[in-house]
């Protein structure tokens, strides 16, 4: 197809069939080493553009990602897109998951909310590219058509993807080498591990016959050409050139991977010799646990002299599902297709701290007590919504001239609210009185209705609160106090440590399936602080938020899809003591600034501190 110029964006199927797209970032780099061309070795270290995605490497020949602690093979794909669209723009809209984090959309769907925002629409119905979603502007929310259910989105300005011209190749992958034989079938089984089966028998030219080759004594072909290393670093020794080798099936023919594990781009003329050691070594098949042990520490060496950046491959301590054996076979198997890639072990995740004894525990100077229960607290009877919405409005005899941004009718006309009849005229106006935003009465009373009824009020414009803000956090207790240990990054303290436990139960009338049973999994979580002013700080207004039940909530979890459940709301916490490799440890030099932000959010602030003493 020929275009006077494009966008790039490189996409990854999950496991539910959709294409999630790489940041810009990542993006820019994967089509960099793309534009390069053999000569930069065929694969893409993700790491290098983005730490967090250091486990995975792209093959460009066979457009797969590969996820080397587990083995995960996905495709990928490159695609193309209008520069006057979102990612041309790098406008990047994204929703808010159970756990506060925010996740983008797919690429096609903010592609479309961009263009309904761009031309002022006051909101966008998705259901006509496949989702049961309607995003309403005013709000900036999200609004499930089936459930009723809301959540946050935002817009947010990123890098602009990368920009092509020219004529667009038609297929997406690279091509194959010349001469290559055809892949073979797809097996019935595309499990990670039959996958890489197969790709070990198509390497190999059919089951068995896969062998390492030692070196020649004739003159080596000229060295074909590497993946860019750091420039630091000496040569590899010749006698560890595992890391350099390559698997040559009997007849001299390389043959077409159809996973990434067995690309073979970069890797032509003789194979580099294992050891120093004559004649064949052993198939592939009778390498035992301990031999692949053996040559991947010889990999992992080579390749720390050389400079490249070390990428944990876990599993070989059969501590996983996935079979220790095949984790070093595929570590030897990408090093043979020029995948830069170094057995190392993991670093830890710590989770908790050494074992305390009760005489290690000491209470927490100025807080009372070491443990608060919440039981069901049901919303203030007696008073009406407009008599609650009274206390925090004042009437408007001559409305502005601007929309009402609940319904988005203008002020001066009458509401747009086609709910249940409520008792009030639909043409009153009224101001909140910190925050002086106007919208008509009807559609003020008709949120609040939506929302907990418990006699507070969140102007849906700035989120300024009136009155006191309460959740729906079911029954549990909370227990803190001072462990002798400190956290990473903040030496010079002990630690406050924090027990939440909350049981399963069955849901009350504030949740969203009244009756029905809830599951409380992964309690007690252990939540951690440090002892210092501003931990302490924190810990105060943790407990305002336990009191008004605005710690946890009950909906589905993002991690693991379960509905009716026990889940984080809105205010981040560390779970993990002594790393962060999950984003929920130390060090962050941030998150107590944070956490005091997300605080204020639901309404809680030093002055909470001072209405709960009164």
């Amino acid at each position: 197809m020929l275009l006077a110029s494009a966008v790039v964006v490189w996409e990854w199927l999950n496991e539910h069939g959709r294409w999630r797209p790489y940041s810009p970032a990542v993006s820019h780099h994967i089509e960099a080493v793309a534009r390069a061309g053999p000569r930069a070795g065929g694969s893409v270290v993700l790491g290098q553009a983005d730490s967090r995605l250091a486990p995975y490497i792209i093959d460009l020949q066979s457009m797969h990602q590969f996820r080397q602690d587990t083995g995960t093979i996905r495709p990928v794909r490159r695609s193309y897109y209008d520069p006057s669209s979102a990612p041309g723009k790098g406008v990047v809209w994204e929703w808010e998951n159970d756990s506060g984090t925010w996740t983008p959309y797919d690429m096609d769907v903010g592609i479309t909310i961009q263009r309904a925002y761009e031309k002022q629409h006051p909101w966008v119905d998705l259901s006509a590219i496949g989702f049961c979603y309607v995003i309403d502007f005013a709000t900036m929310g999200q609004i499930n058509r089936q459930t009723q259910r809301k959540r946050r989105v935002r817009r947010r300005l990123d890098m602009v993807y990368p920009l092509v011209s020219g004529t667009l190749p038609k297929s997406q992958s690279w091509p194959a080498s010349p001469g290559a034989a055809a892949a073979p079938p797809v097996p019935a089984c595309t499990c990670p591990q039959c996958l890489l089966v197969m790709s070990v028998k198509a390497a190999a030219g059919g089951p068995g016959t896969s062998t390492l080759q030692p070196r020649k004594a004739a003159p080596a072909p000229p060295p074909a050409p590497k993946p860019p290393l750091p420039a630091a670093g000496p040569k590899a020794p010749d006698s560890l050139a595992v890391a350099r080798g390559s698997l040559k099936p009997q007849g001299g023919r390389r043959q077409a991977a159809s996973t990434p594990a067995l690309s073979s781009a970069g890797a032509s003329g003789s194979p580099p010799s294992v050891g120093s050691g004559k004649g064949s070594r052993p198939s592939l098949g009778t390498l035992n646990r301990s031999h692949l042990q053996r040559l991947a520490i010889a990999q992992s060496r080579v390749l720390i002299a050389s400079g490249v950046p070390t990428v944990p491959v876990k599993n070989l301590t059969g501590s996983s599902p996935v079979n220790p054996a095949l984790a070093g076979i595929t570590g030897i198997l990408m090093s043979a297709a020029g995948l830069p890639v170094c057995l190392t072990r993991p670093p830890k995740l710590v989770l908790h701290p050494p074992p305390v004894s009760k005489s290690e525990i000491q209470s927490i100077p100025g807080i009372s007590h070491s443990c608060r229960k919440t039981t069901k607290k049901q919303a203030k009877k007696g008073k009406t919504p407009e008599e609650v919405l009274k206390k925090y409005l004042q009437k408007v005899r001559h409305p502005p001239d601007e929309d009402c941004t609940i319904c988005m009718e203008r002020l001066s006309a009458p509401s747009g609210y086609k709910g249940p009849q409520l008792a009030i005229k639909p043409d009153l106006v009224g101001k909140l009185v910190k925050c002086s935003h106007a919208f008509h009465l009807h559609c003020l009373v008709a949120m609040y209705n939506n929302g907990n009824k418990d006699g507070s009020l969140q102007c849906p414009t700035c989120k300024t609160i009136y009155g006191v803000k309460t959740g729906t956090q079911p029954p549990g207790k909370m227990e803190y106090h001072i462990i002798p240990h400190a956290l990473p990054g903040h030496a010079d303290c002990k630690t406050i440590r924090i027990i939440y436990n909350i049981p399963p139960g069955v849901q009350g009338p504030e949740h969203p399936n009244p009756g029905k049973s809830f599951t409380a999994r992964g309690f007690p979580r252990h939540c951690y602080l440090p002892d210092s002013e501003k931990g302490r700080k924190v810990l105060k207004l943790l407990l305002v938020a336990w009191d008004r039940r605005l710690i946890f909530a009950i909906g589905t979890s993002s991690t693991t899809g379960e509905s009716d459940t026990v889940i984080w709301n809105e205010i981040h916490h560390k779970t993990e003591f002594g790393s962060n490799l999950t984003g929920h440890g130390y060090p962050d030099i941030n998150y107590l600034d944070n956490v005091l932000a997300e605080l204020a959010a639901q309404g809680i602030t030093e002055e909470s501190l001072v209405q709960e003493k009164d």
